[in-house]
């Protein structure tokens, strides 16, 4: 049986957080949640007799991306008329970069299942989003707050071949444009859309097959369930000796399936002409430079300086620079307590707190904690003052209130117990409680300790030193090991 190849390459569209439009000065707002058509002017809906302007701020945030994907800038790009007819779009064109866009020719590393892969960037260019539909059984209603907003458009060349590359990909790209703080690029409210550019081809041929495009992928869910079955379904035409159509497809969330949409269009469709009302755009390579030096340091090399400066562990390092709010109170927490270990406060924030905010749902800029709170906690671990698990359950109640670690600790009697008497008379109890198992452990069951030891633990309620605690447990044993009777 022959065996198929996918050919990958994605297109990914992200609306840029400026305060106003591409091309008007008309408020940028929240698709979801703002009241539709309030925020529309003559520019953004192509009235005639109107012209646009070229917001800058825009021009200044592509400029960014394209800078940390390597990608070349052109100092003169052109805008364009890309015309097309759908509801969403009131002018009947929408304006675009075609022959001369921003930038060209840059790359992005990835990393699947341990090993790196260069991702090729063919362009980066400017252009306006459209309205939004919404679908009734019947009609569809139109809000155009969102037409015209500035996005920017990534293409990559066709260099995927898994899903998994697919996916990191998408997140390498996600988290490039959050930090960047270009884009919030939430998936949920389309601010990022992906569109999949996917071919087959037997394995070890050169020749690319015929290629689908699957448009408006908005969750990493989505893009890899239709990527995945778009390569199912042409692999199964071709090896039955059928042909694959070109053409452009949709992702039928419900039916699990890819359903055709139109034929796949070709440039010249478009009719693509330069854009009579705006000039070309010149960018001064000094302004250039100006913003390359200002580029924040990226999630790749934080999470290296993390592993090699840090020395956390590669994984605790990748979990701390999947988000940049992460990041941030990773280091403001390092920031507030510079004699801390940094890999106990990845490890903290890594591990229990990442687990609270999951179980609540929430974003880590969202937690009442702040990073003085949890820095003070983590301390008190460090100087033996609190248990882990006693530490754990302060994290809970702080997450839930915002309180104090030390109010909590002193609330609730939580605070390590240093009175080795009172150590010694909980292990007293313990032994006297279970003559059996201490019986047991006296006769060569070394793994009951273990269990006398939790037992122990329990009646001090968690606030024992673990360490101070066994070596306690050890010494009244042998001490009673000695009264044993010779055999």
């Amino acid at each position: 049986m022959t065996e198929f190849e996918p050919i990958i390459g994605l297109e990914v569209h992200a609306e840029l957080q400026t305060r106003s439009k591409m091309f008007c000065g008309c408020a940028v707002v929240d698709s979801v949640s703002a009241t539709a058509n309030t925020r529309v002017c003559e520019i953004c809906t192509g009235m005639p007799g109107t012209l646009p302007v070229i917001n800058r701020r825009a021009v200044e945030f592509a400029i960014r991306v394209a800078l940390a994907l390597h990608c070349e800038i052109a100092e003169t790009s052109i805008f364009a008329r890309k015309n097309y007819f759908y509801p969403d779009l009131p002018k009947g064109f929408q304006i675009s970069q075609y022959e001369l866009p921003l930038a060209v020719n840059g790359w992005m590393m990835i990393t699947t299942n341990g090993e790196e892969k260069r991702i090729a960037i063919r362009r980066v260019h400017l252009e306006e989003d459209t309205g939004k539909l919404t679908h009734r059984q019947t009609n569809s209603l139109i809000d155009y707050n969102r037409s015209g907003v500035p996005l920017l458009e990534i293409v990559s060349e066709p260099d995927l071949r898994s899903i998994d590359e697919v996916r990191a990909y998408a997140i390498a790209l996600r988290s490039l444009l959050r930090f960047l703080e270009v884009s919030s690029a939430d998936m949920e409210k389309g601010v990022i859309r992906f569109e999949a550019n996917i071919s087959v081809r037997p394995q070890g041929a050169e020749i690319l097959g015929t290629r689908t495009e699957i448009k408006n992928l908005n969750s990493l869910r989505a893009m890899a369930q239709a990527i995945s079955y778009e390569i199912d379904r042409q692999s199964r035409l071709l090896a039955n000796g059928q042909e694959v159509r070109q053409e452009t497809l949709g992702w039928d969330e419900g039916l699990k399936v890819t359903v055709p949409q139109r034929g796949k269009e070709e440039a010249h469709d478009y009719r693509y002409f330069p854009e009579p009302d705006l000039p070309p755009l010149h960018l001064e390579r000094s302004w250039i430079e100006e913003i390359r030096a200002k580029l924040p340091e990226l999630a790749r090399a934080k999470r290296q300086r993390y592993v090699d400066e840090l020395k956390l562990n590669p994984y605790t390092a990748d979990v701390l620079t999947n988000e940049k709010d992460i990041a941030d109170y990773f280091e403001a927490t390092v920031a507030a307590a510079p004699d801390l270990p940094a890999q106990q406060i990845g490890h903290w924030i890594g591990g229990p707190l990442f687990s609270l905010l999951n179980d609540a749902g929430i974003k880590i800029r969202e937690t009442l904690i702040s990073v003085e709170q949890l820095s003070e906690l983590i301390g008190l671990v460090e100087l033996g003052k609190i248990s882990n698990s006693s530490a754990k359950a302060v994290l809970t109640e702080m997450f839930a209130s915002g309180a104090g670690a030390s109010q909590i600790i002193e609330a609730q009697g939580l605070e390590i117990l240093a009175d080795s008497a009172i150590i010694d008379g909980h292990i007293e109890k313990v032994l006297v409680e279970f003559p059996d198992q201490v019986q047991q452990y006296l006769l060569g069951k070394e793994p009951i300790f273990e269990w006398l030891f939790g037992q122990v633990m329990r009646a001090t309620s968690g606030r024992s030193d673990p360490q101070r605690l066994r070596q306690a447990l050890a010494r009244q044993l042998r001490a009673l090991d000695k009264r044993q009777p010779p055999a």
